[in-house]
């Protein structure tokens, strides 16, 4: 806290700036209203108009990516997933209708071995399906 004699001796130095004109035109300034008066001439340099045009050109390109990431996507997304399930079930239609595994034919070219594989009982490739994928040793065309 100030001690009382610095307070006291301060008090008329702040009442006189108070009173002083230029004070209370600062203090006016901000409330007054000029009717008369136009702006003045850009004063804006080519770098900040530049920036302003860099600034609003990413605020659109922002905004159009986030409504086509809100509106656009989950509908393509739907709209695949609906596709994929379709021609997922079309497959497996198709898939009923064909003989059973042991009676289709295995041309020469299908399921050559030289050696076996290091995995499982050597016969099997590392992506081998049995509900699609038949191999039969003794069977040739």
């Amino acid at each position: 806290m100030l001690p009382k004699h610095q307070v006291l001796r301060a008090a008329p130095r702040f009442a006189a700036q108070i009173r002083a004109p230029r004070f209370a035109a600062q203090i006016r300034a901000p409330v007054q209203r000029r009717f008369m008066s136009s702006p003045g001439p850009s004063t804006e340099s080519a770098f900040v108009r530049e920036r302003r045009a860099v600034k609003e050109h990413a605020h659109a390109s922002t905004e159009l990516w986030r409504k086509i990431s809100l509106y656009v996507v989950p509908v393509a997304l739907a709209a695949s997933a609906a596709n994929a399930y379709y021609l997922w079930n079309e497959h497996w239609e198709h898939w009923s209708h064909m003989p059973p595994l042991e009676e289709r034919i295995e041309y020469p070219y299908q399921n050559i071995r030289t050696k076996n594989y290091q995995w499982g009982d050597g016969d099997k490739t590392i992506f081998w399906n049995d509900n699609v994928n038949y191999h039969n040793k003794d069977k040739t065309t």
